[in-house]
């Protein structure tokens, strides 16, 4: 397919035409385009890549499906996603990591790259065979959702990690700290009477960790970091010189703790999510974080569940939110519109700095590099209905009926318009 968007809005407010065939940025095309856009009406980006997505498969469908979930991060601007291996069972075995790649082929939206577990059934124990997991496919080892209690055994898994070039992705929570919290340790959770999970939760694990990284010298990525304190840490392991990467949630940045006291969140599972919301000044400081370069990448951390089972209530009801379809969105306009991000900072986390953790090249729109392209609609305004949503989850959101600008509008994967909303 020959497709020629013109006047292509970019980042950096430059504009010219972005010509595409066989599934490469061209200089010229032979003949007509079979597909022309007028890109002055968009913002034009590389594709954004997310190195943090649950899709629950295998043995989690009723949550969601692999074409759900894809459909769903294509309907987000997102061209390429890293899954994460807590499905049932673990993606612990080079066959399900083949399979993940398949299957995602076949369907031909989002590209797939299956994360594989770092310890055999997410254990905790026996490290997984990790050459054998990137030889099919896996771009990346982790256990999130699990905590790497053993710190002898991460020790091994970043000697063995770095041996092979891949990069260990860690969700930093000290389990014994943590205990049956379901959300942040405050105020609020006393005047709610909700056990709290403590900052020094993530602050302890994620300083633990950090050594680890200096003893062994391998690359360290932390997952959906949610606290100033973490934050900190991590920026003084980098000024130390340290291989440490981080990313931030959507939620994290956006959501407080405070607002499960609300009446229209009061004690909602909806707000339900592992690490916890913290406090509004933690936020600030993650927002901080994406400004001063501490934080390398957002991580949607994309987490569906049914309906029936944040249903529940907050002891009960599991952890998670979707929001790969409207992260753009709504980093866009809480933060580009309000001049607090830049957008091209906004642009780099969503797709330079995800695809630098993975060791893959920088995406970009220069002639000869793949057509894995997204445009948004930056002027027109458009409120969130959950019901509408690709995901499954399609239950009410926490930025529910939220009036949003910067929604993507088509997403180019391959060269392939694989979702258009023009």
């Amino acid at each position: 397919m020959k497709i020629e968007i013109k006047n292509a809005r970019l980042a950096d407010d430059s504009s010219r035409d972005i010509r595409i065939k066989n599934g490469v940025i061209v200089t010229t095309l032979s003949g007509e385009a079979d597909v022309t856009i007028d890109g002055s009406r968009y913002l034009v980006s590389p594709a954004l890549i997310d190195p943090h997505v649950h899709l629950r498969v295998p043995g989690q469908e009723e949550k969601e499906t692999l074409e759900t979930g894809l459909s769903a991060a294509v309907a987000g601007g997102f061209g390429s996603i890293v899954c994460m291996p807590n499905t049932s069972p673990a993606i612990d075995h080079p066959e399900l990591v083949q399979k993940l790649i398949r299957d995602a082929e076949a369907l031909g939206l989002a590209r797939l790259f299956p994360s594989a577990a770092l310890t055999v059934g997410r254990n905790g124990k026996h490290l997984s065979d990790a050459a054998a997991l990137q030889k099919a496919g896996a771009v990346m080892l982790t256990d999130d959702g699990g905590t790497n209690e053993d710190a002898g055994v991460l020790r091994l898994a970043l000697e063995y990690a770095h041996a092979l070039g891949l990069v260990v992705s860690v969700h930093a929570e000290d389990a014994s700290l943590r205990g049956d919290g379901v959300m942040n340790e405050s105020a609020t959770s006393e005047r709610l009477g909700l056990p709290g999970n403590p900052v020094a939760a993530e602050a302890a694990r994620i300083a633990r960790d950090l050594e680890i990284c200096a003893l062994t010298g391998s690359r360290l990525h932390i997952q959906h970091l949610s606290s100033a304190r973490g934050l900190a840490l991590v920026r003084d392991a980098k000024a130390r010189g340290l291989p440490v990467t981080c990313e931030v949630a959507p939620h994290h940045l956006t959501l407080t703790d405070t607002m499960l006291e609300s009446e229209r969140f009061y004690c909602d599972p909806v707000l339900k999510v592992a690490p916890p919301l913290r406090s509004a000044t933690d936020c600030a400081a993650l927002l901080e974080g994406l400004r001063d370069g501490t934080v390398d990448c957002i991580g949607t951390d994309h987490a569906p569940h049914t309906a029936a089972e944040k249903q529940h209530d907050m002891k009960i009801a599991p952890f998670g939110i979707a929001n790969i379809e409207i992260t753009f969105p709504l980093l866009y306009t809480r933060f580009v519109e309000t001049g607090k991000l830049e957008l091209s900072r906004l642009i780099e986390l969503m797709t330079t700095g995800s695809a630098k953790i993975l060791g893959w090249k920088p995406p970009s729109l220069e002639v000869g590099s793949v057509a894995d392209i997204s445009l948004f609609d930056l002027q027109s305004t458009k409120t969130v209905d959950s019901k509408q949503f690709k995901t499954k989850a399609r239950f009410d959101s926490p930025w529910q009926s939220e009036p949003l600008r910067g929604w993507a509008v088509c997403t180019i994967v391959r060269g392939k318009i694989v979702f258009d909303a023009r």
